[in-house]
């Protein structure tokens, strides 16, 4: 079907041998790029930046298992089914099932943690990567302090048992999303409110808020315990990593962001910051573009 928001691409859902159907839109033509949103967006925060992307590649942005229109499984008692592990597993096999044995891969915030583990586990799947406005999970919460605990509250939040934060947030849903887009923006206007609306509209699905809640669970749990092991066992991101952070947001402000990824990659890393906020895509899309093209076809 023609996708509604994002002009020139068509969306379908894609149901994987795990059953879960993620929700997929495609545009272009050229090597194949994977475009991963982060909380609380869903794909759709592509919608300025894939159609550009699309004039050099076969652009594919996806929903993350549990968030937008893709599927949410049932939760674990280790919340292993919204580790990093699983969703980039849903990825590859989604790209695997448009024909794309190999591709880079670009994430914004939960993406980008999807792409790092996709990186580790499937590096024959990645080409490179680029992770946005993040520092490594494991070393977010290693080196969490007062500001960053004020600053990124939800981290800590999300996590509670549930149905304690679940419960909450469906007492008042639209003011809590609204304040959290705003924290994460530093760009007037934006988030456009048809995309805030997009948002919401998901948002207000109780299982989607079950399925964001798992994925931070996830977070703090098995996904520090997959990549401790890696680190244990010197197991490094190979590929070639492009850093893009906020200048005025919470991640560039805290962190040599650029420094945190050089210490879990053997391979190449370069990063720079944006004069944004938290939201790149959707603050300042045409020097995304810019920057990824450039990497991307380096």
């Amino acid at each position: 079907m023609v996708h509604t928001l994002i002009p020139g691409f068509e969306a379908s859902d894609l149901t994987l041998a795990n059953g879960q159907r993620i929700r997929t839109a495609v545009g272009g033509r050229g090597p194949a790029l994977l475009l991963l949103h982060g909380h609380p967006q869903t794909h759709a925060t592509w919608r300025e930046v894939a159609p550009e992307l699309a004039r050099d590649f076969t652009v594919v942005a996806t929903d993350l298992r549990g968030y937008g229109d893709s599927t949410s499984p049932e939760s674990e008692p280790d919340h292993a089914s919204y580790s990093k592990r699983a969703m980039a597993a849903d990825q590859v096999e989604v790209m695997r099932l448009l024909g794309h044995e190999r591709f880079a891969v670009v994430g914004h915030d939960r993406g980008g943690r999807v792409a790092h583990r996709m990186a580790l586990d499937h590096p024959e799947a990645v080409d490179r990567l680029s992770v946005m406005d993040i520092a490594p999970t494991a070393t977010m919460y290693d080196r969490t302090d007062r500001e960053f605990a004020t600053r990124y509250f939800w981290w800590f939040f999300l996590i509670q048992p549930s149905p304690l934060p679940e419960t909450m947030i469906a007492g008042a849903t639209e003011t809590y999303l609204r304040a959290h887009l705003r924290g994460q923006s530093r760009s007037e206007g934006v988030p456009n409110e048809d995309l805030v609306q997009e948002y919401l509209r998901c948002y207000r699905d109780p299982e989607t808020v079950r399925a964001i809640c798992e994925d931070y669970r996830a977070a703090a749990g098995i996904d520090l315990e997959h990549d401790r092991h890696d680190t244990e066992r010197g197991h490094l991101v190979t590929r070639p990593l492009l850093a893009l952070w906020g200048a005025r947001g919470t991640v560039g402000r805290l962190y040599d962001v650029a420094a945190t990824w050089r210490e879990v990659c053997s391979g190449p890393v370069t990063g720079s910051a944006m004069d944004c906020g938290h939201l790149l895509q959707e603050e300042r899309p045409a020097e995304l573009v810019s920057r990824l093209r450039a990497f991307l076809q380096a």
